[in-house]
């Protein structure tokens, strides 16, 4: 029967609404961005050099001035050299020209950056292999709450920012601080990334610029639509440049489709273990069936669902942003800004799937020591009625982030410089639907006879032989289980930071800066599910309209990835009218007033109530101070600075967790819990404080070559799903052990990093270098999961109870669990009960669903998680090699960077689940290539960008994503100094993504690549 189905069942389906394709074009930093915005005011452009081999040149008098993508280039490559420690930034070639489509997809050109992809856009930032959560985004130096709702059931847990929130539009620049300091803010092992936005009284004057893009995805269920994409940006000065006032704005639409293939798989077993789900041992009849079969010490995994998932997804942004500053005198600038995002996805998902009973199996395997099938089939009696999974889903959230900011910088006399900054952030995450986040209608064809994934092609190839009279037609389709998940994000930061120092008109102390940062963090995460798990079928099909269900092909929405047009393969999807059909099921079976589980809410309601709701209340008091020198050492400059911060964060945690009440046995192997009304809440809290110091040397033993030191400590925050206190079982349980509950921990230290930065570089033209720089970090404090068996709340196991174990000794084994629909069907397992203890069965408007616990049956068996830092340190080093080359004044130039990342904690995949292990996700190499073209009106770029294999998580088995690849062209015509036109293209060859688990052929996802192109006219004054 099916395992873990309950909640396994939306995600299963559902997670093709986070794969990846994937997009991006180059980076550069503009001579028209604002200044860095880091607080020791050590890192200055360099100035122009006095000739150029740029080819974008603009005169004023004797004057030249150097503009477009080469002149963002030099200025970028003089923020790197001029630095202390190890900077990296982008930024936009001219005031509302950024050169990708957001924000993500641009940093991925840095070297040591690579990003995830969700929508085929990016989202998330992995830097040095240290992923999303490690790495801190700031805003102007503010640090930014987020918030997120996943596709699936997951709780919202993540302090990641998602840079799909932010339009590229309306952004200056981008810095990218790999190495720590003691004036930056805490949180990022990986890099501390600060986004800058522009300010009018940076450029003087009136400035602005209009752009309108046509985007089209050429993807299979995105048709024909092109979609609008708008910006504009608008900059002035009054009252002789001493009042400025900005204001920015952006709307994005975008329609698209993914299609891929998804598999869910059994823990690994060893060769030699006789389980369920095992594979058949040698005297067993069906082992005549298994070619290979893995010996007795390789590790393998068997496919436990499989599913073909098509999802069309309708995606809008819209940004904003508003700046009034005032500068009465020079020395003294007052600036209030205010941002505003809102990005909203609205994804409709249609699925049809298998889910293996793993009785009269056959396969073939690779060989060990770890063995991966070549394909995995099982066959099944007419009389087991086994059901052909065909699924709707909605997924509809919305995410809004505001922040308003003051901030207040004089410059004093002799050398005082004080600044004061404060905001308040929000970042909130929501449904947009009356029905929740996340929505998955369970709906089947009962009579497969066979089912078969053949994993020797890219595209594993699934297929399904029916009985007669089960065809795969709307005419044969009924209701099974269904799942409403709703779940909430708010996450709001208030900030207050002072900061001072003092420049000195010496050749040996250059500064000393010192300030206090006070950050209030508090965050609300909460989650409830309504589900029936009705896997049987309730309506029959006669009862269900064919007109819910509209027949597509399998084979023609899978591209021409191989394996996709496969013979044999499923021939036919349904597309779902889910909210008509979850609407109509409610007036018939009422599965929302009357949910087999979950919370009842009554009425005609399907928003499910929350049955937790975490609260986290995280406080912070951050000192530092530095001192920079400048000295030489025979004829060699030298810089250096030595700074320290402290910090100190007191956790709480008031959590709101169910009350459990019983069970009952859903099937053969699954155990549903229930839930009573009432709920209780608990209160944890914490503390924990660092030292963070930090050190930067460079000198120049010749002209145009530096070389770099830097030593410093980092923290990461656990994320906020580890800290709740809440205490959750999950269900459906298991008869035999699986069965599995948990809680947060908010007393969870951070992890720490101490890191060690050495570069080489040489900067040998106006707009050319090369640079090779070695990283180590140290990482200690990781946050593991702690494993403790137990019962709880007096929890029984029905399944081996004597009720059970009586109707399956009076009718067989292989009598069929769920109550008959028919009288000519043979007697099932719950007609026995019905008809001996009726007191003993559970009810859904009157249909038998389950067989309660009682009270003298065994109790049931947990195992309990709980999230807990570990004396595991981990090592993760690597090489940067950057080489940025204009050729001459032909107006060709390149951009090439290789990175190496190497850990010393890697998961062995011959290893089963039994043995503890630790690894360090996200680890990979990554490259960049980038040929540009620029003189007179034309620009035109090619990029390629490549990360290898890495480990994307693990449980009790291992999740790698595939090395991936893509090329994207960006081209643009200067029609006069005011207009020009572009075009861009993303993914040009239709790249392919795929992930597995322990070997190649334990296949996670498969997913084909789309291009994307936009064509847009752009108007600046």
């Amino acid at each position: 029967m099916r395992t873990a189905k309950r909640h396994l069942f939306a995600r299963a389906f559902i997670t093709a609404s986070t794969i990846a394709i994937a997009t991006g074009s180059t980076a550069a930093w503009a001579q028209d961005a604002q200044a860095s915005t880091d607080t020791d005011a050590q890192v200055q452009p360099a100035p122009a050099p006095a000739a150029t081999s740029d080819a974008n040149k603009a005169s004023t008098g004797n004057e030249i001035i150097v503009t477009g993508l080469r002149a963002s280039l030099r200025d970028s490559m003089n923020l790197k050299r001029n630095a202390l420690g190890v900077v990296d930034a982008i930024s936009a070639e001219d005031i509302g020209k950024f050169p990708d489509t957001n924000l993500a997809e641009a940093l991925q050109r840095v070297t040591g950056v690579s990003i995830d992809r969700s929508n085929g856009e990016g989202q998330y930032v992995t830097v040095r292999g240290f992923g999303p959560a490690f790495n801190l985004v700031l805003l102007n130096g503010r640090e930014m709450p987020a918030s997120n709702i996943g596709p699936g059931t997951e709780p919202p847990s993540s302090r990641s920012f998602d840079f799909a929130n932010l339009a590229a539009e309306g952004i200056a620049a981008v810095e990218v601080y790999k190495s720590g300091r003691a004036a930056l803010p805490s949180g990022g092992i990986g890099s501390t990334i600060n986004i800058l936005t522009p300010r009018p009284l940076d450029k003087p004057g009136f400035h602005g610029s209009l752009a309108v893009k046509s985007v089209k995805d050429h993807t299979s269920g995105a048709g024909f639509d092109i979609t609008p994409e708008v910006s504009g940006i608008v900059s002035d000065t009054f009252a002789d440049n001493k009042i400025g006032i900005l204001l920015s704005g952006a709307y994005q639409r975008r329609k698209a489709s993914l299609d891929t293939f998804s598999a869910g798989w059994r823990e690994g077993y060893l060769g030699s273990e006789n389980n369920w789900g095992s594979l058949a041992m040698p005297g067993d009849p069906r082992y005549a069936n298994i070619t290979n079969r893995p010996g007795p010490n390789d590790v393998y995994q068997v496919t436990q669902n499989a599913a073909y998932n098509f999802t069309d997804i309708d995606r809008e942004r819209i940004n904003g942003q508003a700046v009034l500053q005032f500068r009465p005198v020079d020395s003294l600038t007052a600036t209030l800004d205010y941002t505003y995002s809102q990005y909203t996805v609205d994804a409709r998902t249609n699925s049809i799937g298998v889910w293996f009973n793993h009785n009269d199996t056959s396969s073939a395997w690779t060989d060990g020591p770890v063995a991966g099938p070549l394909f995995y089939s099982e066959h099944f009696q007419q009389n087991e009625n086994k059901d052909l999974a065909i699924t709707g889903s909605l997924t509809k959230n919305r995410n809004i982030n505001r922040s308003l900011g003051g901030n207040i910088k004089w410059q004093g006399p002799a050398g005082f410089r004080l600044e004061v900054d404060a905001h308040h952030s929000t970042a909130e995450s929501k449904p947009t639907s009356p029905l929740g986040s996340n929505v998955a209608l369970g709906t089947a064809i009962y009579g497969v006879e066979d089912q078969t994934i053949d994993y020797t092609t890219p595209m594993p190839v699934m297929s399904v032989s029916m009985y007669p009279g089960s065809a795969i037609t709307a005419a044969n389709i009924r209701p099974s289980g269904n799942a409403f998940y709703n779940a909430y994000m708010r996450d709001r930061i208030n900030q207050l930071s002072v900061r001072g120092g003092f420049d000195f008109d010496t050749n040996f102390i250059e500064s000393l800066d010192f300030g206090v940062t006070l950050t209030d963090n508090a965050v609300r995460t909460a989650y409830g599910y309504l589900q029936n798990d009705t896997w049987g079928g309730t309506l029959s099909a006669a009862d269900t309209p064919d007109s819910f269900f509209i027949p597509a092909s399998v084979p023609g929405n899978l591209g021409n990835m191989n394996g996709g047009q496969a013979p044999g393969i499923l021939p036919t999807y349904f597309q779902i009218d889910t909210l008509g059909l979850t609407n109509y099921l409610q007036d018939q079976l009422g599965i929302c007033s009357s949910p087999v589980s979950g919370t009842p809410i009554g009425g005609d309601n399907c928003l499910a109530e929350y049955s937790v709701d975490n609260n986290i209340r995280e406080k912070t008091l951050a000192p530092y101070a530095q001192v920079s020198f400048k000295f030489d050492i025979g004829n060699m400059l030298t810089h250096f600075r030595a700074g320290v911060r402290y910090e100190r964060t007191k956790t709480s945690s008031t959590s709101l967790s169910p009350v459990y009440t019983g069970t009952y046995l859903l099937s053969y192997n699954e155990i549903g819990v229930l839930q009573s009304a009432d709920t209780q809440f608990t209160t944890l809290s914490g503390e924990y404080h660092n030292w963070l110091p930090a050190i930067d040397f460079d000198i120049s033993p010749v002209r145009n070559v530096t070389l770099r030191a830097s030593y410093s400590h980092t923290i990461t925050r656990p994320n906020y799903a580890d800290m709740n206190g809440s205490f959750t079982v999950n269900s459906p349980a298991r008869i035999n052990g699986g069965s599995t509950a948990g809680s947060g921990n908010p007393g969870l230290l951070p992890y720490k990093s101490k890191n060690i930065d050495l570069s080489a570089e040489w900067y040998y033209g106006p707009s050319s270098y090369l640079s090779v720089g070695y990283f180590h970090k140290q990482v200690s404090d990781f946050i593991g999961t702690q494993f403790t068996n137990s019962t709880l709340f007096g929890l029984s196991n029905p399944g081996q109870g004597a009720i059970f174990q009586e109707a399956v000794a009076a009718l067989g084994a292989g009598a069929p669990f769920a109550a008959r629909t028919d009288p000519a069907d043979p007697m099932g397992i719950l007609d026995y009960v019905v008809a001996n203890y009726p007191g003993a069965v559970f009810y859904n408007n009157g249909t038998p669903v389950g067989i309660i616990g009682q009270a003298g049956d065994p109790l049931l068996d947990f195992t309990i998680t709980q999230p807990g830092n570990s004396d595991q340190v981990a090592n993760i080093s690597g090489w940067e090699f950057a080489l940025q080359h204009n050729f001459w004044n032909t107006g060709f130039g390149t951009i090439l960077n290789y990175t190496v990342v190497n850990s010393d904690k890697t998961y062995d995949n011959a290893l089963r689940y039994t043995a503890t292990q630790f690894a360090i996700t996200g680890v990979s190499d990554s490259a960049n290539a980038v040929l540009f073209y620029e003189k007179n009106a034309i620009q035109a770029r090619i990029a390629y960008n490549w990360r290898a294999a890495f480990l994307s998580g693990y449980s009790t088995d291992p999740y790698y994503t595939d090395a991936y690849g893509q090329f994207d062209v960006s081209a643009s015509y200067d029609i006069s100094s005011a207009f020009s036109v572009f075009m861009n293209g993303i993914n040009i060859t239709n790249a392919n993504r795929r992930g597995h688990m322990r070997n190649d052929n334990n296949v996670t996802f498969a997913a084909p690549g789309y291009s994307r192109y936009s064509l847009g006219l752009r108007y600046k004054f």
